[in-house]
């Protein structure tokens, strides 16, 4: 079928396309006034948690961000915010809601079915890249949507409260409990410490340590002092050899001034000797005051010797007590530091568990929202539906199809022969001539149209 043909046929229905056009838009028409009239209130919300946590100082991550928004619509259409705004509205205590209720036959209960149904009538509108959020829902009293609207945005920021204080008062609880047994193994940790210090006679270690190990710096010194004091004791300075003489220096005063007068008499009573023979008084007195030095010198040196020997023998057994003394303390300090690092480790358990007691209490206390109502909803003035313009559109458009379908139809049903085409189609012979006589003007119109368009 070409165009020519369809325009025939239109012209052709145009009385049952009109009919049908007229009959869909007049019922149209008569459903939107009858239908009862539907109000829409609306409460605009927008969120703030985008940014850093105004209690912890945490900042969300992009991908947190991302399902941040869908996460928030799921707690607006949850049960539990309609079933807090039904116990806040006291919904359930209403009479006719009462009634309702009963004449619904439900297998929910009271609160349950309240909740379920305003549910069914709460829109929820969200922008993209946007945080603000649209709550409405729809009723037949514009007073009535404007209150639930509210109290489902009052619900919301509400419960964004309580879903951010309540695992922080577990939490709390949690770290309370176990700050206890912290402290005990502090408590515990730090009186072990406390009781080895006192049996071992220790405040500091290290420090103690440092003056053990100066005094055995020191008793080796002395040790090295005595034992050079009996080497040179020992040298009887009487033909030693020049070693045995370079250590017969001692710190010995008496010693080194005694062989000082003892070289002096050597060397005056060797002038004598040569001067004068052995029986000269001079010669004798010489002799003997050399006698009496040596003898001096000797009884000295033995002593010296026994005394430098004594003093070698308590510096070294001073100097292996001082060693073990110091391996005790050695040992003594490597438990010691367990001891410390015990209580060390403890302490900071502590710590960090009173930190996040003091935080988690801090945010159960907390009664900051992310959330803000930015408009209230209002009572609207005009109703939301039905829209008595768009459904006549609508339905102008719909009639139309529906007549020039009704149209196509008819003629399926009733085949006329309209046109010269349609003689060639149904005879299958040319056409050799048209008749014409005196016919109405919309006739000829039909006739001359198709050449016309051709």
């Amino acid at each position: 079928m070409d165009f020519s043909r369809f325009f025939l046929i239109i012209l052709a229905r145009h009385k049952l396309i009109l009919f049908t056009l007229i009959m869909t838009i007049s019922t149209t028409l008569l459903v939107s006034l009858l239908m009862p009239k539907s109000y829409k209130s609306t409460a605009v919300m927008v969120l703030t948690q985008k940014g850093a946590d105004p209690v912890t100082g945490l900042i969300m991550s992009p991908q947190q961000i991302t399902g941040y928004m869908a996460t928030q619509l799921d707690i607006i259409k949850s049960s539990r915010t309609a079933l807090m705004v039904v116990d806040q509205l006291r919904l359930d205590q209403n009479e006719a809601v009462i009634s309702q209720h009963k004449q619904s036959n439900s297998s929910l209960g009271m609160r349950e079915w309240l909740a379920a149904l305003l549910l069914n009538n709460l829109e929820i509108e969200t922008s993209r890249d946007s945080s603000v959020i649209r709550i409405s829902f729809k009723g037949t009293d514009p007073a009535f949507t404007s209150i639930i609207a509210n109290a489902f945005a009052n619900a919301y920021q509400e419960i964004s409260v309580r879903l951010t204080a309540e695992p922080s008062q577990k939490a709390a609880s949690y770290f309370t409990d176990h700050l206890n047994v912290l402290r005990n193994r502090l408590e515990v940790a730090q009186k072990k410490l406390t009781e080895y210090q006192h049996s071992h006679g220790i405040v500091d270690a290290d420090s103690r340590l440092d003056i053990e190990t100066k005094r055995l710096n020191d008793l080796a010194s002395q040790l090295v002092v005595a034992q050079a004091d009996r080497i040179g004791a020992d040298s009887k300075f009487d033909g030693a050899s020049r070693t045995s003489e370079a250590l017969s220096i001692t710190r010995n005063a008496v010693i080194n001034n005694l062989k000082i007068n003892l070289a002096q008499a050597e060397s005056k009573f060797s002038e004598i000797s040569q001067k004068l023979g052995k029986n000269h008084p001079s010669y004798i007195g010489a002799k003997a005051e050399v006698d009496k030095l040596r003898s001096e010198l000797s009884r000295h040196i033995s002593f010296t010797d026994r005394s430098a020997l004594n003093q070698e023998v308590e510096i070294s057994k001073a100097l292996e007590e001082q060693k073990q003394k110091i391996l005790t303390l050695n040992r003594s300090r490597d438990e010691l530091q367990i001891l410390e690092r015990d209580v060390e480790g403890a302490h900071q358990a502590y710590n960090s568990a009173m930190q996040r007691l003091n935080q988690t209490t801090l945010e159960g206390q907390s009664t900051l929202s992310s959330v803000s109502i930015l408009d209230v909803a209002k009572i609207p003035e005009n109703p939301d539906s039905p829209k008595v313009l768009l459904n006549l559109v609508l339905s102008a458009f719909l009639g139309t199809l529906l007549g020039v379908g009704a149209g196509l139809l008819a003629e399926m049903i009733d085949r006329r022969v309209r046109s010269a085409e349609d003689l060639v189609d149904v005879l299958h012979a040319p056409v050799l001539g048209i008749i014409k006589r005196d016919m109405p003007k919309q006739r000829r119109l039909q006739l001359a149209l198709p050449r016309l368009l051709r």
